[in-house]
């Protein structure tokens, strides 16, 4: 492992390119504010890669935020920005968002923090993270595969405008109908879009409740991992871990 070449873009740091030589790679799903979880699943000397939606829905986001920022400003790992995050960014910019109770009690619990900065240390790191990651012959998003993935980086920022694979990255794909819950419809045409040798690590979309990350290989040969196993939703945390660079 330690003599292969690794390719990834958005390049990242050589100490995290060494350390995922030398110990792997962990890939952690959806976190939702599960402090507990997440302390558990970077018990590691692996290299963390987090699937987005660190925030939100359990009982300590800001938690979660701290613990985050000490894997990234150590680099012993990082995140690709979910729906979540990136909602938090924008409030945390001060942007008008409609009520969303979930966003509401993160903000609370950010504002109680003892950590005077955490608002501007959460706000930097998520309007900087990427919205992929590609390592060699595997990709890491939040909510879904699009073809432009594969042709150029993510964009500098994810909070601002909106386009056709930064939407994907983010919710996925989905209809125009809502589902019985008030969530929209997700569909997974976009599993039979990826090219044969590729593997797609995704979260967003509980698709499995048997503890389990739910694997599913499209039309062309490549793969989809689907991570979120509702954490902080009274679900449980995923992580995989992986040698093979």
């Amino acid at each position: 492992m330690k003599d292969q070449p690794i390719f990834a873009e958005p390049t990242l740091s050589e100490s995290a390119l060494n350390r995922i030589r030398q110990y792997g790679l962990r890939i952690v799903g959806d976190v939702h504010g599960d402090l507990n979880a997440f302390r558990h699943a970077i018990a590691t000397k692996r290299y963390i890669l987090q699937l987005g939606d660190l925030v939100d829905h359990g009982p300590d986001s800001a938690g979660v935020l701290e613990v985050m920022l000490d894997l990234l400003e150590t680099e012993r790992g990082m995140f690709v920005l979910g729906n979540h995050d990136r909602k938090l960014g924008r409030a945390l910019e001060g942007r008008r968002l409609r009520r969303d109770p979930p966003l509401e009690e993160t903000l609370q619990q950010i504002d109680l923090s003892p950590q005077e900065d955490l608002a501007r240390r959460a706000y930097e790191a998520i309007r900087k993270a990427p919205a992929w990651q590609r390592i060699n012959n595997k990709l890491f998003v939040h909510g879904g595969f699009h073809t432009a993935m594969l042709a150029a980086p993510p964009p500098p920022t994810g909070l601002e405008d909106m386009s056709a694979p930064l939407s994907r990255a983010l919710f996925g794909e989905t209809t125009s109908r809502l589902q019985p819950d008030g969530y929209p419809e997700r569909r997974l045409n976009w599993i039979n879009r990826i090219p044969a040798g590729l593997t797609v690590y995704v979260g967003h979309d509980r698709r499995s409740y048997d503890g389990r990350p739910w694997h599913r290989t499209g039309r062309l040969g490549g793969k989809a991992v689907f991570m979120d196993l509702g954490a902080g939703k009274g679900g449980h945390l995923a992580w995989i871990d992986l040698h093979d660079f």
